[in-house]
């Protein structure tokens, strides 16, 4: 990596999903400003992200979102150091509104383009609150599109030791939410609900896979949910809502603890974080921070409002690569399936 430089500013995009976003970021953790325009009342009434509809509100939007992020940060273009995007993974229509912003800016203001992982921008959300967490640490990263275990090795440079094989955690969340009348988002919603309810009401399955010892699967487990559903209503039983989302948010929280803990054991880090929307969720959120505690390792998370998706963390991630000298050109596209660590 150069020398560190100081007081370098990044314009960071991100429009992956269902959020348009965008922030100015000083030395990857002084955010300045950080403007997310969410679609989530517009997805509700379909019960899940519509792309096209994504992709279409992230063309109205992206133009005032990026003027926000400058103005409340009281800085202009000409002020910029580099200009940031994510790139993959995520909806395609929705990448490429981003991606052809920040070209279009990086082309005109002659400023250089880093294109950013989206997966590596939650990790880096823990390096805005928590000032002095450096690499190495496990981070966690739970969201609607993916559950990764990853060991961060430095800046930049990582080894996933686990990922879902199925649904992604906040999948599963989305459709057993659905499943028991609760609707979208399913996350904040379950977890709400599940206060109510009894964790241990119902015997979920807490699925391993037999040969990833740190992989994940959901898909069983919302099936066992729906199962448990379909056989309550064909024998006339009564269907506690607060009691199922309970104990299927308990299952997953367990599977996800387990194997989290199993990974610090056996490459003895002493520090461990969450990342992604999923680790908003209070209750992961405790468990995990218990689990730390009894293990003596230091526990780091973002906030929630960097927990979802935003261009903050875009930002943070994109200082470290600017350091590295990583710059990418203006033939940069947007690639859905990217995976971490790819170029």
């Amino acid at each position: 990596m150069e020398d560190k430089k100081t007081n370098v500013k990044i314009l960071a995009i991100e429009s992956s999903c269902d959020e348009t976003a965008a922030a100015v970021v000083v030395d990857g953790r002084d955010v300045r400003s950080n403007v997310i325009s969410s679609q989530i009342a517009l997805h509700t009434l379909y019960g899940g992200v519509v792309p096209e509809i994504a992709s279409r509100k992230h063309i109205e939007k992206i133009n005032q979102v990026v003027e926000q992020a400058l103005s409340d940060a009281g800085m202009t273009l000409d002020d910029m150091d580099a200009i940031a995007v994510t790139y993959g993974p995520g909806l395609v229509g929705a990448l490429l509104v981003g991606v052809a912003e920040a070209k279009a800016i990086a082309y005109a203001k002659k400023k250089p383009l880093i294109g950013v992982h989206h997966i590596e921008g939650h990790i880096s959300a823990n390096y805005i609150e928590n000032k002095e967490l450096k690499p190495p640490f496990l981070c966690l990263v739970v969201s609607g599109g993916h559950t990764h275990l990853v060991r961060v090795q430095d800046y930049g440079v990582y080894e996933i030791l686990g990922k879902t094989r199925d649904d992604a955690a906040g999948e599963a969340f989305d459709k057993v939410a659905r499943a028991i009348g609760l609707g979208y988002p399913g996350g904040p919603k379950i977890e709400k609900v599940s206060h109510q309810g009894d964790p241990l009401a119902i015997p979920f399955p807490k699925p391993k896979v037999a040969d990833g010892p740190y992989d994940f699967s959901f898909s069983g487990l919302k099936s066992a949910v729906l199962n448990y559903l379909n056989g309550a209503q064909m024998k006339g039983e009564e269907i506690v809502q607060a009691d199922v989302a309970a104990s299927f948010q308990h299952a997953v929280i367990e599977v996800l603890v387990h194997n989290a803990m199993r990974a610090i054991d056996e490459y003895g880090m002493d520090k461990f974080a969450i990342a992604g929307g999923v680790a908003s969720n209070q209750t992961l959120r405790q468990a995990l921070e218990e689990a730390c505690k009894q293990k003596g390792v230091a526990f780091y998370h973002p906030s929630p409002i960097l927990c979802t998706d935003n261009a903050a963390m875009i930002g943070a991630a994109a200082y470290y690569e600017y350091l590295t000298g990583k710059r990418d050109g203006l033939d940069l596209n947007a690639v859905p399936n990217l995976k971490l660590g790819e170029r």
